[in-house]
């Protein structure tokens, strides 16, 4: 899993008027994807897919994309041994009433989480 800088990630959102948000959305979703494997539950395979399906469904899709994709970096986070709470919930109610990019921020600080233990070699497999 990649590290990004939080503060960049959102900075280049808000720059780019949400175009880097778009790039992002299907970059993570495929490396989450790509990090799971053969544990993948099947959801949001491609990026380009859930971003497309999110432009389908006018953004319902997208709040079932937070939703799924925090609880898949939960699990990922337990397979790698970082401590990371799954906050599914808390990235669908902000993103419900329009601080996606404050999910944004969070689901890659949690991911940063991630490869600091990939880092350190704590993956419990």
């Amino acid at each position: 899993m990649k590290k990004r800088s939080v503060f960049s990630v959102i900075l280049l959102t808000i720059v780019t008027c949400g175009i880097y948000g778009i790039y992002w959305f299907i970059v993570v979703t495929n490396e989450i994807e790509n990090d799971l494997a053969d544990r993948s539950d099947g959801c949001c395979s491609s990026g380009i897919s859930a971003f497309l399906l999110t432009l389908v469904t006018c953004g319902i899709y997208g709040l079932y994309w937070w939703y799924k994709e925090a609880k898949r970096v939960a699990f990922l986070g337990e397979i790698r041994g970082a401590r990371i709470a799954d906050n599914s919930v808390a990235y669908l109610v902000l993103s419900l009433f329009g601080f996606g990019i404050v999910s944004t921020a969070l689901m890659q600080n949690d991911m940063n989480a991630i490869a600091d233990a990939e880092e350190r070699g704590n993956i419990a497999e």
